[in-house]
């Protein structure tokens, strides 16, 4: 899927660390700081819910596949995919403007929290 601007996946932006727990580098876009901030966040869920892939995919109806490439930061999701995943989660994983633009001035830590 094109990505605006020509950006590229998140994963591509990691300066140190292993995903997710990494520094993206200075001139990262917001497209990968926002896409770091829903890895993290949909990883902690999934931990905190004891869920699979498979089962959130089967929730969300979703591609497996398509969870792992989103939590591996290969891939930025789409809004119908994202919207799934938000639904079968009950959780809104969307960071938002405002958390994004502090995970990209250095607002946030390495685990992604003030």
């Amino acid at each position: 899927m094109p990505r605006s601007n020509n950006d590229k996946h998140p994963l591509f932006y990691v300066a140190d660390g292993s995903w997710p727990e990494v520094v993206l580098a200075p001139a990262a876009p917001l497209s990968a700081h926002c896409g770091l901030l829903l890895a993290r966040d949909l990883d902690r869920t999934m931990r905190s819910c004891e869920l699979s892939l498979r089962s959130l995919a089967e929730a969300a109806q979703v591609a497996h596949s398509t969870v792992a490439r989103v939590l591996n930061g290969d891939v930025l999701p789409d809004i119908g995919t994202l919207t799934r995943l938000e639904d079968a989660l009950d959780l809104q994983l969307w960071p938002g403007p405002a958390a994004v633009r502090a995970a990209a001035s250095g607002g946030t830590t390495i685990l992604g929290t003030p």
